[in-house]
This record gives structure tokens, sequence and C-alpha cells, in this order.
């Protein structure tokens, strides 16, 4: 029944919030990969009665592919041995079939494992949050390599030199072009920002920036000017996602008021704020900590142009894999765990720390409540959707875990008397929450949501027009184990998933942009590549992506199907007129050194790190 070219899935119960159905009993139709209204009576059918169907599930914040994961993998041998994944009994009808391959999981299962994995929970879209344009290459290829969900990646720009120098100049049109540019080089789908300024000082040999008004090398050049710039960048390309934005000072109590503060510094536009949980702690460095969920789900709830995942921590292990490198360092530090670094030269870095969240431990108790606290309190749930920022908050195998925390008040407050209670203290989750998500609020923070918030049209719901991605799910009392084991998983109107067991495994599609820009930019660019970078201009791009991209709106707003590339017809930047390569400039403006690398704060969170029982991790 696998390769059907059409299928009725009859009499299934629908959760399907986009179009407005709520748990009505109701066919859906697929043919040539499509939902459409019917198809012939004597169509296969797929006996669904009893059974609750969704939209496949769409994680927008997660780490599966690259050069970082790829570290993380190699830093992490133990888990190969400990968790083999033998190859799944697919369907192999003839030779145009994907084989079968073998893989290992933990926290960072192999390419073709993370698919597998990925569709046996019912998921059939995933996007990498956090790839090193230089290296976008490689995520390419691991995203090949992942099979059936449909992948894309969003594009790190928060500590890239160019751009820093565009910024110094007062050239934000221009840092527009260049972002546009940068995101048809890579193949990405979004903009990212991490720690703004943060990562490129300390690399430089400085301390991380702490506030949103700290200089990098240039008083021109702060993390309030680089939020700015981006997030006005992906507004006028008018690129279907808004920034995601990873705030400075992650981790840190107090870090509240950097949070709120960024969300204030681009008040009025469409931004994304990614693990909020990670970035919504009261206290101060060296004192005690506290949940500063509620302040900071107000702030959301007030204001619709802005939208989160909220990164829940889940109990047990993990691995910490983050751009933000300084956050990685001072974890390492505080904590004496393994620790890597990798500097990538004029765009971003990466740091990786294993790590282990345990409920008896006070931090990640706390962090594990203010997940919570976040859901819970969010007025609209199409504006605070699920991630466990996989693999830093748990894995995305706990998914099915966290649904059933939310669902199921008596066991949330079971599992609330099992941690720590140190620094809960005042939190809302402590002080009781009756809240209990329902399978439609499920269908919001799990897959219509994050699908609007990514500007998928095609994804997310089952209204006619709609991609074919389908999730079957067998009632259990136990909310988890229905989600963990759906019954069937249809992709692209292939049956992936029959009876709870994986049968095949289609290449999924890439999800990538190529907004309009001026095409002038480019000869500034590849003067820049040829005086500081070690790759040339013409092997920079990624090329042969195999999927056509996602349409965009062209800078402005308008409608624009097919204006990929170039906006032709714009002069040439003079070579005198450079903004990058403007004389005098010389090496990137902010190589000073501005003392010790963090030392101070450094010593303040390790010292609350041993009174509280552990560290808190930073996030990609």
């Amino acid at each position: 029944m696998t390769g059907l070219r059409r299928l009725r899935i009859a009499g299934g119960t629908l959760y399907d919030p986009a179009t407005g159905v709520d748990g009505e009993a109701r066919d859906v139709c697929i043919e040539d990969g499509r939902i459409v209204a019917n198809v012939p009576a004597d169509a296969p059918t797929l006996d669904a009665r009893g059974m609750v169907v969704m939209a496949g599930g769409v994680d927008m914040h997660a780490h599966i592919a690259g050069s970082a994961v790829n570290q993380a993998r190699r830093l992490l041998a133990e888990e190969h041995s400990a968790d083999p994944a033998p190859a799944p009994a697919l369907d192999h009808v003839d030779d145009s079939e994907p084989l079968a391959r073998s893989g290992t999981g933990g926290t960072l299962p192999t390419t073709f494992t993370t698919g597998y994995r990925y569709a046996g929970l019912g998921y059939t879209t995933v996007f990498d949050a956090a790839v090193a344009p230089l290296l976008a290459r490689s995520t390419h290829a691991e995203l090949d390599d992942t099979p059936i969900v449909d992948a894309g990646a969003f594009i790190l720009m928060g500590n890239d030199e160019y751009l820093f120098r565009l910024i110094d100049a007062g050239e934000r049109e221009r840092a527009r072009d260049y972002a546009a540019w940068v995101l048809g080089a890579a193949g990405g789908y979004a903009i990212k920002v991490v720690n703004p300024g943060g990562v490129e000082r300390w690399k430089s040999g400085g301390r991380n920036v702490t506030g949103l008004d700290d200089p990098v090398g240039s008083s021109r050049v702060t993390p309030r000017a680089i939020l700015e710039t981006l997030a006005d960048a992906a507004n006028a390309l008018a690129l279907p996602h808004a920034a995601h934005v990873h705030c400075n000072n992650l981790g840190i109590p107090g870090n509240v008021r950097t949070t709120l503060e960024t969300m204030r510094a681009v008040a009025g536009r469409r931004c994304h704020f990614t693990h909020l949980q990670f970035h919504s702690y009261g206290g101060e460095v060296g004192g005690a900590w506290r949940s500063a969920a509620r302040e900071v789900a107000e702030y959301v709830n007030a204001h619709p142009e802005v939208s989160a995942d909220v990164g829940q921590v889940m109990f047990g292990p993990a691995t910490t894999l983050t751009a933000d490198a300084p956050v990685e360092y001072l974890l390492h530090k505080s904590s004496g765990r393994r620790w890597t670094n990798v500097d990538v030269e004029l765009e971003t870095g990466c740091g990786i720390v294993p790590y282990s969240y345990k409920e008896r431990a006070a931090v990640a108790a706390l962090q594990w409540a203010v997940g919570l606290e976040l859901f819970l309190l969010a007025a609209d749930p199409w504006r605070m959707v699920l991630s466990t920022d996989h693999p830093n908050g748990g894995s995305f195998r706990s998914y099915p875990e966290l649904i059933r925390l939310l669902m199921d008040r008596a066991y949330r407050d079971e599992q609330l008397k099992r941690a720590n209670p140190k620094l809960l203290a005042g939190s809302t989750l402590a002080e009781g929450m009756a809240r209990e998500y329902t399978l439609n609020e499920i269908a919001i923070v799990t897959r219509a949501g994050p699908a609007r918030l990514l500007g998928l049209t095609s994804k997310g719901h089952l209204g006619v027009g709609a991609d074919a991605d389908v999730t079957v799910y067998a009632p259990a009392e136990n909310v988890a184990e229905m989600f963990a084991t759906p019954r069937f998983v249809v992709k692209g109107g292939t049956l992936v998933v029959e009876e709870g067991e994986l049968r095949r495994a289609p290449s999924g599609r890439r999800l990538h942009v190529r907004p309009a820009y001026d095409g002038g930019v480019e000869r500034d660019i590849e003067r820049f590549f040829d005086a500081y970078a070690t790759v040339s201009f013409e092997n920079y791009p990624v090329r042969g992506l195999r999927d056509d991209p996602v349409p965009v709106g062209a800078p402005g707003g308008l409608a624009d199907a097919y204006g990929q590339g170039r906006r032709e017809g714009h002069a040439a930047r003079p070579a005198s007129g450079s903004p990058a390569l403007d004389a005098g400039r010389g090496a990137p403006p902010h190589r000073e050194s501005i003392g010790d690398p963090g030392a101070d704060r450094q010593r303040d969170i390790a010292a609350q790190s041993e009174s509280s029982g552990d560290a808190a991790p930073g996030r990609g």
C-alpha cells in the first residue's frame, strides 16, 4: 500500500487548526502528493476511524546537520556504541528505492537515523537553526543524506565581519543586499542572529558583550545596530520567516532584562526569538536565580509582531551545541565538562559541551519549570511554539513526553514534586497552573504554528492544496505513548510509516530562498574576499541544490514569485566607494583586545553553579 498515487484516509478525527477543524470526523484525500477535495470511490482507503489525524509535524529549530553537528558526533564517540540503530526493514520495490541504512542514535543521531526517527514521530519538516555560510556546503550534503523530511537551514549573520563594516559605514541598505546575497549563496531559508557582536568580539580576545550598546570595535557597531539591521533586512526582503534571534546573555541569571530590551529594540518589526526559556531568568550574576517567565510571556502576549519557540529543557542527556562560543566556554569552565570550539573565519563561532539535566539539580529544575511556564502562560499558542532546541535542551525524541507535560496537569504536578525546589520559590508553576493543552493546541504548537511562522503555506495543515504530509495516531491513555508511536505517517503522498513500522524512506525536499538583491554588491564582496578570506569568492556559494527556491516577496513587500537572484540594472559601487574596504580601515575594526575574556563573569557563574548544583548551558 506504500506506493500509491491516490489515497483516502477515512473517518479519522481531525485536528487541523489552520482550517478551523477541531476534533471532527472527516476524510483526508490525497492525490499526487497533495491534499485534494476528493478522490474516486475506488481509490485505496486507509481506515482511520477512532484515530487522531493531524498534519505532519514541523520542527522549526533543531541542530541536525553540518560541521558543528559532526564535531559533536566526534566528541561523543561513546554514544555510537550505546545506541546502535540497525537498518530498518524498508519495502524495497525496485532499484529506484533508496536502500535502508544503519547508523547510531544518542543525542545526535547520524543522518539517516535522524530522518528515520523524525518520521517515526510523525514529523515531516525540520530546520537546522544555525549554519555558518562558509560551511553550508557540508550542511547541504548531510541534509541530502537525511531521508524523508523536508529540510532547510537558517544562516548565521550576527557576527559577520563584512556586515559589521557596512553597519560602521552607515550602509544599512547595502547590508540588506548583502544579507540577500548570503542567503542565496548559502542555500539558506532565514537569517539567524546569535549573540550579536558577542561571538566575534570574544573570538578576537576580548570580553563577550553584556549589553545592547556595547561597542564591537566601533561605537557604531553594537548588538542593537546589528539586530536592527538584520531584522529590517528580513522584513524588507519579505522573507518567509522573520529574523531568528538568539539574544545576548543566554543562560545568565538576570538575562530577562537583556531579553526584554532586545524585544523593545525591534518593536514594531516582525521578529522571532528562539529558545526563549534560556533567556527568561531573573536574579543577578553571583546571586539567586529565579523564573522570569511571567515578564517575558506578558511582553510576547502584548506584541503580536513577536513570536518565539520555547527551547524546553527535558531531564536527561543532552548536548549543548551553539554558535554562541563564549557561553559554551563558560559552561566548560564552570562545569568541568569536555569542550570543543570551532572558529569560523570572518563569520561566527561554535562551542560544544556534552551535558545532562538532572531533576535534583537546582538550575536544571528551574530551566525545566521556566519552559513549561512560557507554554502555559502563552495567550496565543500560534506565537509560542514547541522546541527543545534539539539536542541542547533535550533530544527531539523527548517531544512526546513534553506534550504529556502540557496536556496532563496531574502528571506535570507529580513531576514537579521530584524536581529540586531550591530556585522555584515564586514561580508560577510551583504556585500551581491548572491549564492543560488540548489536542487542537498541540496541533498548533507542533504543526500549524511553526508552519505559519516559517511562511510555509503548504505545510502544517490539511486544507486543499497542502502537501500531503499526514500523521495518524492511535489514541492512548498516556498521550506520550500516542505521540511516540504514530500508526501511519504519509510524507508527500507516500505512506512511509505503516502500522507503526517505517516502510519507505523517500528523499525530502530542500527548503531555501534566493531573494533579489542589487548585483553591484558582489563586486565589493569579492574584493573583501580577496583581501581577507581563505576561500575564493567563486568557490563560496553552494551550487546544485536539487529543489527550486521558495518564492519570496521583492524588497518593499511586493510579491515576486520569480524574481530570485540579483536585481539587475543597478550600478555597481565604484571601487573608491567601497564601504568594506575604505582606505585606512585596514584590518577588521573590532580586532582589538578588550581584556580577559569574561573572567569576572565566569567566576560569578561558576560560584553560583556550585551552590545550585549545576550550570546553565548555552544554546544555538
